[in-house]
């Protein structure tokens, strides 16, 4: 019996110098048959040109390894609208998805395919680099933690790391691209929602580079902590588990509150009374001693937060997707 075919696709906007790894590491995938689609979503880094070289859809470059690659081109319309412009030129039984930013082992997608009989969905597992940095170090220890904890029967398809049943997905609506970000959540939601698996295989690996910048991480939490509002909102009935992020820093709210709602009550210090100025100077001291000890913590806390907040604000007035709340039916 022969082997489905599967093709593989992943992004790009402004990430060239990810490009020449990634593209390796899934032109060396030991898997069979395979064909590769990359999509370059308007990218201004030089990464178009970088990613244009490995175009080769005869498959007759050494660096191929006798699979066909195709390079495609959009606009700058997002994540969600270059994975649908790839699943729509996809020719396989199964569409996996990575991120430039990762490097496939080689198994990888054999490894999925070995385990994805009876499922609609099949995900691997993300592993961070640690990299140099705090703030790598300890998304490189989230993310294992996470995966530690999950059992086969995944609630997520992770976008760096999965493969979907090519015709079920684009029957579905491929990727929402009204969904700024967390689009894999999203279409993992429709899946679970209709009764279908999510199958997760630990031993199906991506490796991802380190995240070592801090104001990254903190604006991806932000932006996950957004997205979360919607995922509730429109999945209640679903058993999903994204709160984790919020378990860890969910002790470290009061504390921000005390901060935010002082100085948003009683104005800059040099208004304060002689009343009002010990009280402050408490709340501020015991802030900078956690900002010191804990900043990544603290700002992390502040991050996700502020992300819940936008989410409430995005369903108050019915934007980025959001049915309007309190909205007459």
């Amino acid at each position: 019996m022969s082997q489905p075919l599967v093709s593989v696709t992943v992004c790009v906007r402004d990430g060239a110098q990810w490009i020449d790894d990634c593209m390796g590491a899934l032109a060396g995938q030991t898997y069979r048959p395979l064909e590769i689609i990359a999509v370059d979503d308007g990218s201004l880094d030089g990464g178009t040109e970088v990613i244009q070289e490995w175009h080769d859809p005869e498959a007759q470059r050494p660096e191929s390894n006798g699979i066909p690659i195709r390079v495609l081109r959009q606009e700058p319309l997002g994540l969600s609208a270059g994975r649908n412009l790839a699943l729509n030129e996809a020719n396989g039984d199964w569409v996996a998805i990575t991120d430039i930013d990762c490097r496939p082992r080689p198994d990888w997608i054999e490894k999925m395919c070995s385990a994805s009989e009876g499922v609609e969905a099949v995900t691997g597992r993300t592993i961070f680099d640690e990299g140099n940095t705090s703030v790598s170090k300890l998304r490189a220890s989230m993310i294992a933690e996470k995966y530690a904890s999950r059992s086969e029967q995944a609630t997520l398809a992770n976008g760096p790391c999965s493969m979907f049943r090519r015709e079920n997905l684009v029957v579905r609506g491929g990727f929402d691209p009204a969904w700024y970000h967390a689009e894999d959540m999203e279409v993992s939601m429709r899946i679970l929602e209709s009764g279908d698996e999510i199958r997760y295989v630990a031993d199906a690996i991506v490796n991802h580079v380190a995240e070592e910048s801090l104001l990254q991480f903190l604006a991806k939490r932000r932006r996950d902590a957004r997205a979360h509002v919607r995922i509730i909102r429109g999945y209640r009935g679903v058993k999903h588990d994204f709160t984790a992020d919020a378990k860890f820093v969910t002790p470290l709210l009061p504390v921000v509150l005390l901060v935010w709602s002082s100085f948003l009550q009683f104005g800059p210090p040099d208004l304060f009374t002689a009343t009002i100025a010990p009280f402050w100077i408490v709340i501020t001291s015991f802030f900078l001693v956690a900002l010191v000890v804990f900043r990544i913590h603290v700002l992390w806390s502040c991050a996700l937060w502020l992300g819940v907040f936008e989410g409430c604000v995005d369903a108050l007035l019915g934007r980025n997707g959001h049915r309007r709340q309190f909205a007459k039916k």
